[in-house]
């Protein structure tokens, strides 16, 4: 008994904690932010003092406090048994504060709050509606997966209850029980139903929150919500119609618009539910007809409502007439002065527009004037939307407004634009000279910030146009005499100068006043663009490339473009450097090949268009005639008179031979200029070759000084290893069939070792990778592999590691080999060896048909 005095009169000494608005203004009255921290640490050490004498009396003030100090930023963790001893609590105050702290100082994660479950399911049935509300209102915030099992019972009685502000917290309580724990949903399907007939929007608007969330979930409870008797849709159209038929109610009217949130979510849940359903569409579309038409669009809530009556327009199966209805909404949308509607109507047309195309181009010229608009959003969307309603039709206004918006775009605009407008053109354009004309002005409009790939596109594009090509090089000279600080502008007209100076300077030109131009004209415009220094390497690179081309091109000015080119030769650009080192190797070593090399490029083919040209070097599948075709970037197809030509060197009698491919070779020894012709067995200067333009396929190795081929459209073509193996990635099989190797040849030290592996990405290529290998002592040097195979197959040789292989097995030299065999024949290769040993040269050939059988299958 004396304990008990003891702690009595001890709490009696104690002085009574301050109300929660005494600490309010205490920590106001705070002059900086150390005295904020000194009076909250106080007060902290009182309140857990308190907490320690289990003070029933003054728990709920506390807690108070401490959730204030919470929202202040200061650790209160302290305090969250005390919260769960409050809602243990028999008032209905306590319980309140006991709520609000367990739903701002505990979540899932906290295995405290498991030890509230019981004190949940207690207040969940007691007789006090406040109370339940309570409860259900905290487990919507704070439940976990094991909760929301053990709690899920509780809720679904409280969804049958007939009190209504019970049962729309137990809705949206069931809400969130079914996106934590989807397997629950059956529980609260049958009870859903009956909420949407309560006089109750309250409950309405929860009912139909829940049935929207599951069926969202789960596409079995769709589908059993459209199939319910008499189906769901003709429940939510009375409601919906309801709405719009009552009178002015203040309960619920929101500047004359009766509970627009309830509209919002009903016609939600219809696009849901008439989404790929006829039948669902077909009941719906009378009342989303009233909605659209009889709804005030004067203030922003009828806004939202016809908003999302246009979305479940589009997104169900409705009539044409209610998609024209649509459309002219988000029309009248882009008349409205709110920013926010107009983009709106703008992100929503352009969803629209695949849907019905017609209806949307009536608006064409509201969408095109919204380009002008100030609000970067607005013109971003609006400039999207222009560029999905360019057809052929309306190709020329479309591209001119474009046009217009490109001049006065910012910069960040300004790729994309001319880009889709290139895009655009090269699909619609009414004629090549109109497209040509276009092409030239965008290029002036957005200067530098035209991508690379439109460059390379337009320069295709003039390659096919022979007809025009006097026409479109006068016009572009003529731009760039004007103004050569345009990077694509200089980079195409230097290419069709180079291509087609002599029609430059023979003015034939029928509709427009011939220009008359001399050689020394270009030839200085020409030095100019080399000599500024707004020009970047490329342009230089193309400018460059147009010079020596002119060399065979002009006949008075040689010595100019010698003068012009001999400063390159010392440049520190290595790229520059190189080409005017060639080209006076090529004049000095190779003048009779001059003309050929630099000869006028055949027309391009247009990869957007052929998709059999492939620009990764992977295989690809023809399944129309069954063939398989093998492309890289580096290699083409070498033309039938030089693909004959190896079949002779390798002895022919192959019944005819597949197009060889023959890797480009870094390290050939430079001290052989006539590498190739030697390696073809051909004289340099019999003639019994034909010189391939420049730009042609080209099959054999590359001569050392004579690489004018190297970055015509793009910069400077890779040749090195490392470039091979990323063009093959992907395409090996990590789990290839177990295949044995086979020694291919072996003489005079040298070993060549055939290894096999099947393609991954393509059942019908086989590929074989070289290893060859040097037993002698010797080093072994100019290493290279030569291969043929019948018509029936198509070879592909990649790029080798190297050409040096070290005596006494110290390394060696593998190279890949893709060998494409749609018919399963036997497979049978001839090759050619060369290589130095000891200073010897050897040459060697051979066949091989010895392939093991597991390749074919």
């Amino acid at each position: 008994m004396s304990i008990l005095q003891t702690i009595e009169e001890k709490l009696a000494k104690m002085p009574a904690p301050i109300r929660l608005k005494d600490l309010i203004r205490n920590i106001r009255a705070a002059r900086t932010a150390a005295d904020e921290r000194a009076v909250i640490q106080k007060e902290c050490a009182l309140i857990r003092n308190n907490f320690r004498e289990e003070d029933n009396t003054y728990r709920c003030r506390n807690v108070a406090k401490l959730l204030y100090i919470h929202m202040l930023g200061f650790p209160a963790h302290f305090g969250q048994l005390e919260c769960l001893k409050l809602i243990a609590m028999p008032k209905y105050t306590d319980k309140r504060i006991g709520y609000l702290g367990i739903t701002l100082l505990l979540d899932e994660r906290h295995d405290v709050h498991l030890l509230m479950t019981n004190s949940m399911k207690n207040d969940m049935n007691h007789t006090n509606q406040y109370i339940v509300g309570q409860a259900l209102c905290c487990l919507g915030g704070v439940c976990s997966t094991e909760m929301s099992r053990d709690l899920a019972g509780e809720i679904e009685k409280l969804l049958k209850t007939s009190n209504a502000y019970i049962k729309k917290k137990a809705a949206l309580c069931a809400l969130r029980v079914v996106r934590k724990v989807p397997d629950l949903m059956e529980m609260f399907i049958p009870a859903a139903r009956p909420l949407l007939n309560d006089k109750s929007h309250g409950v309405q608007l929860t009912a139909v929150a829940l049935i929207t969330e599951m069926c969202e979930l789960s596409p079995d409870t769709l589908h059993h919500f459209r199939k319910l008797t008499r189906g769901m849709v003709p429940q939510l159209v009375r409601v919906l119609k309801n709405l719009i038929m009552s009178g002015y109610s203040p309960e619920h009217d929101v500047s004359g618009v009766s509970d627009p949130f309830l509209q919002v979510k009903i016609l939600r849940l219809l696009r849901i539910l008439g989404k790929g359903d006829p039948d669902s569409s077909e009941a719906m579309n009378d009342i989303l007809a009233q909605v659209a038409t009889n709804t005030e669009t004067s203030k922003n809530v009828g806004n939202a409502i016809l908003y999302e009556t246009v979305l479940t327009i589009m997104d169900i199966k409705s009539e044409s007439g209610l998609r024209v209805l649509a459309v002219n909404i988000l029309g009248r949308f882009l008349l409205n002065n709110d920013k926010n509607i107009r983009y709106v109507a703008l992100n929503t047309l352009l969803k629209t527009v695949s849907a019905d195309l017609n209806a949307v181009q009536r608006h064409r010229s509201t969408i095109v004037d919204c380009l002008r608009d100030p609000d970067i959003s607005i013109k971003k969307r609006a400039v999207e939307l222009c560029f999905a309603l360019v057809n052929s039709t309306n190709i020329r206004s479309m591209v001119k407004e474009l046009i217009f918006f490109l001049d006065k775009s910012d910069p960040e605009f300004k790729g994309y634009a001319s880009s889709n407008i290139f895009i655009a053109c090269e699909r619609h354009s009414p004629n090549k000279r109109w497209h040509i004309d276009t092409m030239m002005r965008v290029l002036t409009a957005a200067g530098n910030y035209v991508p690379d790939d439109s460059v390379s596109s337009l320069i295709q594009m003039i390659s096919v146009s022979n007809t025009l090509h006097p026409y479109i090089v006068q016009k572009l000279f003529q731009a760039i005499s004007k103004n050569y600080t345009q990077q694509p502008l200089c980079q195409v007209a230097a290419w069709c100068i180079g291509e087609y100076g002599d029609v430059l300077l023979s003015g034939d030109v029928e509709e427009d006043e011939p220009v008359q131009v001399t050689e020394a004209e270009v030839c200085n415009l020409l030095e100019k663009m080399l000599q500024s220094t707004s020009l970047n390497q490329v342009t230089k690179e193309y400018v460059l490339q147009a010079i020596l081309k002119l060399s065979t091109r002009f006949t008075s000015s040689q010595e100019q473009i010698q003068t012009i080119l001999t400063p390159f030769s010392m440049s520190l650009d290595m790229e520059l450097q190189q080409r005017s080192v060639e080209f006076f190797a090529l004049s000095r070593s190779y003048d009779h090949m001059r003309s050929g090399l630099l000869e006028r490029m055949p027309p391009m083919e247009n990869k957007n268009k052929d998709m059999e040209i492939n620009t990764n070097g992977e295989v690809l599948d023809e399944t129309e005639n069954g063939e398989q075709l093998l492309n890289d970037n580096q290699s083409s197809i070498a033309p039938t008179s030089e693909s004959n030509g190896i079949l002779d060197l390798l002895g022919g009698g192959l019944g005819g031979s597949s197009p060889v491919i023959t890797p480009i070779n870094n390290k050939q020894d430079s001290s052989s200029a006539g590498g190739i012709m030697d390696l073809l067995g051909l004289d340099i200067g019999s003639g019994d070759m034909q010189e391939p333009a420049l730009g042609a396929p080209v099959v054999q190795p590359a001569m050392p000084e004579i690489n004018l081929m190297d970055g015509l459209l793009g910069g400077p073509v890779q040749t090195n290893n490392q470039s091979s193996v990323n063009l093959l990635g992907g395409t090996m099989n990590d789990n290839a069939l177990s295949i044995p190797p086979i020694t291919a040849y072996e003489r005079n030290g040298i070993k060549v070792e055939f290894k096999f592996e099947k393609d991954n990405s393509n059942p019908s290529v086989v590929n074989i990778t070289l290893h060859a290998t040097n037993t002698t002592s010797n080093l072994v040097s100019s290493f290279i592999f030569q291969a043929a195979v019948p018509k029936t197959f198509q070879l592909q040789l990649m790029s080798p590691s190297g050409d040096t292989i070290p005596g006494g097995n110290a390394g060696e030299v593998t190279q890949l080999i893709k060998v494409a065999n749609p018919q399963k024949q036997p497979l049978r290769m001839r090759y050619k060896l060369s290589y130095s040993s000891n200073g010897m040269p050897f040459n060697d050939q051979g066949e091989v048909s010895n392939f093991p059988q597991s390749i074919y299958s």
